[in-house]
């Protein structure tokens, strides 16, 4: 999900309350499951193993519980099922000084990642805790053995025309000033490119989209020509220039209509995750954290049946079939890290109790958390059935306006037809944000955070 972007409500349609029957359907499903920090919590989720891709979703970016499940199920899916790479909605630069780090890399210098608004969704004690594990599994294997990570996400534009810059300066000083003049025309705009975005539409403006792809196609030239033989930094070079490529069309799109931008920015990360399940080789299966909104089949939601949206779920679905499991994360209740405003403050706030119209309040009169719910070919059909019946579901990204809380958070959806399973926490609470000003003691114990 976008940070801020959140899918509105179709209000007027969502159906009534059902009946005490369907909160009974779910109680009588529901898998416990202990703890989200608890050692065994992964066990319930080996019966995704075999598949390709695990998508783990989050119904919000600022809630604990949610980070913590998605870490201990992806320690069980690495250590005992041999995944290869955990790919992340994130930003690619950003993810790749995590990948560097977690698998025992030199560091090439540079800003400390997730810098930018919002930095508690990347930099807090819960993630922080997942990539030191991460770290440690990969440090006594052998370098072709330890576990990636990567980002799926296109925002940052000034960070990948760096690193394509860095590293042609290192391996083709030549190529590197051919790339300096094409990435030349995005110079004016690197540090606020939705500026780029609206003077595209100008009557005689010049863009820069002949001059990212050309880019792009010269890496791309190089990568074949070398062959087998490429190397990782080639491999993230290349990256970064399809970013620059994806990030150039997503913001000339952004004032040409939500829908477009949206398809435009999942659609790049569906790539991303093809090109890494390239990279690593046939037999290479991958763990996904994303939000609800990007995770769960779209063709389910308002997203695709009335905004024309697609997400990455919906693309993992078409492409992998039944080898993609697609998990969601709900909660009823608690407290989470957000923002009031784009590039505000972080608050912890409560969360309003669901609405009685929600999918959530359904599975809160469940009476039962946390819970695993299989929808998967062996849920009973007249579960499925009544979860598939339009009902409003609760969005919350870095942003969080309870106040106007049904426009801003809440669309309809049919819950077993957009996930394979969903994970339920009854009440959570705030993901703890980390402390990385320089010198403090926090900042030196979070390395890569607090560099």
């Amino acid at each position: 999900m976008a940070p801020g972007q959140h899918p509105p409500a179709r209000l007027g349609t969502a159906a009534p309350a059902q009946p005490a029957a369907l909160a009974e359907m779910i109680r009588a499903a529901a898998e416990p499951l202990p703890p989200a920090d608890a050692p065994d919590f992964g066990q319930a989720f080996d019966r995704y193993a075999d598949r390709r891709v695990v998508l783990l979703g989050e119904a919000s970016h600022g809630t604990a519980e949610f980070y913590l499940a998605r870490a201990a199920i992806t320690r069980r899916l690495v250590q005992t099922h041999g995944f290869r790479f955990v790919a992340v909605e994130a930003d690619w630069p950003d993810a790749a000084t995590i990948d560097r780090h977690v698998r025992l890399q030199p560091s090439t210098g540079g800003l400390a990642p997730f810098a930018r608004f919002p930095t508690w969704m990347w930099r807090n004690r819960e993630f922080a805790d997942f990539v030191a594990w991460l770290r440690a599994h990969n440090a006594p294997l052998d370098a072709a053995q330890r576990v990636a990570f990567h980002g799926l996400d296109l925002y940052s534009l000034s960070a990948s025309i760096a690193a394509v810059l860095d590293y042609l300066d290192r391996e083709d000083p030549a190529a590197a000033r051919v790339a300096r003049e094409r990435y030349g025309c995005l110079s004016p705009w690197r540090q606020d490119p939705a500026v780029y975005g609206r003077l595209a539409h100008s009557p005689g403006f010049a863009g820069c989209e002949d001059a990212v792809i050309a880019q792009l196609r010269d890496l791309l030239r190089r990568r074949l020509d070398d062959g087998a033989a490429h190397t990782d930094g080639l491999f993230d070079a290349t990256q970064n220039a399809r970013l620059v490529a994806s990030a150039e069309r997503y913001y000339r799109s952004l004032y040409r209509g939500a829908a477009q931008s949206w398809n435009l920015r999942d659609t790049h990360m569906f790539e991303t995750l093809w090109h890494l399940l390239d990279s690593h080789g046939p037999e290479a299966r991958a763990v996904v954290w994303a939000h609800n909104s990007h995770i769960g089949n779209a063709a389910a939601t308002d997203m695709g049946k009335v905004r024309g949206e697609l997400n990455l779920g919906q693309l993992c679905r078409e492409r992998f079939g039944e080898a993609a499991a697609l998990i969601g994360f709900g909660t009823h209740t608690g407290t989470v890290a957000a923002a009031s405003d784009w590039d505000g403050p972080m608050h912890v706030k409560a969360v309003r109790p669901s609405r009685e119209d929600s999918y959530e309040y359904q599975f809160h009169q469940a009476g039962a958390s946390p819970f695993l719910l299989d929808l998967g070919e062996r849920a009973d059909r007249r579960l499925l059935a009544a979860l598939r019946e339009p009902r409003l579901e609760r969005y919350i990204g870095v942003i969080y306006r309870p106040e106007t809380e049904l426009y801003s958070h809440y669309a309809e959806a049919a819950l077993s037809e957009q996930f394979d399973a969903f994970v339920w926490f009854d009440e959570t609470r705030a993901l703890t944000p980390l402390d990385t000003a320089a010198g403090s003691q926090e900042a030196a114990q979070t390395w890569p955070f607090g560099l």
